[in-house]
């Protein structure tokens, strides 16, 4: 069984900032069943809190929160931006991807973490991403 589900992929979103995109990637986290809304509030009180840490690589934005905070199941969403947009990151802004993860239990979101980061680090698989024309490309790259 895949992680990835349709209503977790938005391509070519148009937003203006960083707290934006955070709360469009838990909206699809919602929609695709993997977290309840107080997650999104969560996500976004954490970047507000301890800033831009969640972007994590040139380009890439993986915002989170403690499992605790509305996780219902392990899963991601994607949101690529069609304008990339800066959240405040010294070296890894400005950010086009957005992959919102959850997981549930102790380790649930780090293991979350750690396979979404090996996707987004293959340097072909994040440029197929940044191509994808739509959800069948990016389900044929990430495989999760």
């Amino acid at each position: 069984m895949t992680l990835l589900k349709k209503e977790a992929v938005y391509l070519g979103a148009e937003l203006d900032n960083a707290i934006d995109a955070i709360t469009l990637s838990g909206e699809l986290l919602v929609s695709a069943g993997y977290a309840k809304k107080e997650y999104t509030d969560a996500m976004i009180k954490g970047f507000n809190d301890v800033g831009p840490y969640i972007v994590i690589a040139p380009g890439i934005a993986i915002p989170h929160s403690r499992p605790e905070k509305g996780a219902l199941k392990t899963g991601f969403s994607l949101v690529r931006l069609k304008d990339p947009i800066n959240f405040g990151h010294d070296k890894n802004d400005p950010v086009q991807l957005v992959c919102a993860i959850t997981g549930t239990g102790n380790n649930g979101h780090i293991e979350m973490l750690q396979k979404i980061a090996i996707i987004l680090g293959d340097r072909e698989k994040h440029k197929q991403i940044l191509e994808a024309k739509n959800f069948g490309d990016i389900a044929q790259i990430i495989t999760i």
